[in-house]
């Protein structure tokens, strides 16, 4: 993890249950504009979102008996600046749904609704729009 991870920052990192991790792959690298890497260990597959410069987060397979993702928990708001509106457009093209498309935040930016390809409920999220 990044020194961005101190204890300034209360979320330091998100697991993103998906049922499918090539799918999930293409979808965050897309919409995020970032590289997903796929990795494993001790035969566990999952994928790490790039993340050199602040807190990050995996994709993780989701195990049977574990609940199905939904709009129903955290919000994550995940990080486009500068690029909010090709964001939103790569959400249906790589299976996703925007729920809310762009709208302000007061001083705080924009953002937008959506659901990922796996059905997990995110904000895409930007400090301008554009």
């Amino acid at each position: 993890m990044s020194d961005l991870n101190s204890k300034h920052n209360r979320i330091v990192w998100c697991d993103i249950f998906v049922d499918d991790l090539d799918r999930a792959c293409a979808f965050y690298e897309g919409v995020c504009g970032i590289t997903c890497t796929k990795e494993s260990f001790e035969g566990y597959a999952f994928a790490v979102l790039e993340h050199k410069e602040g807190n990050g987060g995996c994709l993780v397979p989701r195990q049977p008996g574990q609940a199905r993702p939904s709009g129903n928990g955290v919000m994550i708001y995940l990080n486009v600046d500068g690029r909010i509106r090709d964001a939103v457009q790569q959400v249906a093209a790589l299976g996703g749904k925007v729920v809310q498309d762009v709208h302000a935040i007061g001083p705080h930016g924009c953002r937008a609704l959506i659901e990922d390809s796996e059905g997990n409920a995110m904000a895409l999220h930007s400090t301008i729009d554009a």
